[in-house]
This record gives C-alpha cells, sequence and structure tokens, in this order.
C-alpha cells in the first residue's frame, strides 16, 4: 500500500550561495539587499518540481547579475528555528569567482562585497538566519582548498608567476606566507612556461601555468 506523502508535514526548501572573490588583498563575499533592505546572500526558494543547481543559477543571475556559473554544493543546514518565518531548509552552495565576474554587478548597485571574516560569526556585518554559519562553512572549505592546490578556483589568468601566486594565497588564507617555504611547496605543483616577465616591477621573474 502506497503512503499518502501529504500526510508528512515538510518544510520549504530554499538555497543560499556564498559567492567569493579576492578584492582589496583579501578575500570577500557576494551579498545583496533584500525586500527589507537587509544584506544577505543570494539565494531563493526551490520551485515545485525544480533541481538545485536550477535554483541557484536562478537566484545568482536575478540577485547577483552572476550566470555561466558552476557552483558546488556546500551543505545543508536544517535548524528548525533557522528562519523566524516557518520551517525552512537551505541547502548551501559555494562559488568562487574573478573579479571581473562581479565588477558588473558592483557597478550596477546590485551587489555589495564585504571582507568574508566580517560576514561569519563575530564579524562586523550582521546576516540574517544562519547565514553567518554559511559563510563561515564555506570560507573554511576554500581555505581547504588552497592549502595544498595552487589555484583549484582558477583565479589566476593564464600565466603567472610564484610571487602573484603567493598573494592570492595570503587573500585567501588571510595570513602572510614564509616565501621560500611557499615556494618549495607549489612549485612542483606547477607548469613552467620557459618565459620570464618584462622585469617592469622589478627583476624579471619565472611564468608558470596550472598543470592539466
Amino acid at each position: 500500500m502506497t503512503s499518502d506523502l501529504t500526510a508528512f508535514p515538510r518544510p520549504s526548501l530554499a538555497v543560499d550561495t556564498a559567492t567569493f572573490s579576492v578584492a582589496e588583498g583579501a578575500l570577500h563575499v557576494v551579498l545583496v539587499t533584500d525586500r527589507h533592505s537587509r544584506l544577505v546572500l543570494p539565494g531563493t526558494f526551490v520551485h515545485e518540481r525544480e533541481r538545485l543547481t536550477a535554483a541557484v543559477l536562478r537566484s545568482q543571475a536575478q540577485k547577483a547579475g552572476i550566470s555561466g556559473r558552476e557552483p558546488q554544493q556546500l551543505k545543508v543546514f536544517d535548524d528548525p528555528d533557522r528562519d523566524q518565518r516557518g520551517w525552512v531548509v537551505t541547502v548551501a552552495h559555494l562559488d568562487v569567482v574573478e573579479a571581473e565576474v562581479v565588477r558588473a554587478g558592483i557597478a550596477a548597485g546590485r551587489i555589495t562585497l564585504v571582507p568574508a571574516v566580517e560576514a561569519a560569526p563575530g564579524g562586523s556585518i550582521s546576516l540574517p538566519y544562519d547565514q553567518p554559519r554559511v559563510v563561515a562553512e564555506a570560507l573554511a572549505r576554500v581555505r581547504a582548498d588552497y592549502a595544498d592546490t595552487p589555484d583549484p578556483w582558477r583565479l589566476l589568468p593564464g600565466s603567472f608567476t610564484l610571487r602573484d601566486l603567493q598573494l592570492l594565497h595570503e587573500a585567501i588564507l588571510g595570513e602572510e606566507l614564509q616565501r621560500d617555504a611557499f615556494r618549495r611547496r607549489m612549485e612542483p605543483l606547477l607548469q613552467p612556461t620557459g618565459e620570464m616577465t618584462d622585469g617592469r616591477r622589478g627583476r624579471p621573474s619565472r611564468l608558470f601555468v596550472h598543470r592539466t
């Protein structure tokens, strides 16, 4: 005998996306303004029979003006009391984008970039619901991604120097790194191009690309 699923209470299903970008030497998170004039992560309720990925892409495009991305599913936040409006379960997603991806949204006033640590618990930015926890989980994931991998989110251009890479890691990790130790750890993971910079900003430096 088939059970009648309407007999079971069910929560509303939402998605929220923590989208990061490096700006001014630090990792920032993309926020938008909701109808209550609050800064929030881009998110939306999932429509009937809509896939989570489709809902995420819809919210990114409509609320932040970001399209053509493939956000990663991060974690389910299911505290029954997380939303004062009712029982809402959200599936958080994560994306890390180049500066030019968010530049148009900032210029149009659709996006606010704030330092990621300020939107996490204990920061100066007060996000609603449990979105500070979403930011903290996403920040931890990104930092873990960069702990032992040169540039997993491909934020650097086609070719780059080890100095460029170190500055990127320092922005994401939020701390200064010891130059020689960093280079010993990362250089074997890169492919040298055989070319050098032109030296306009100091001594010529070797250029590298990501290993395929």
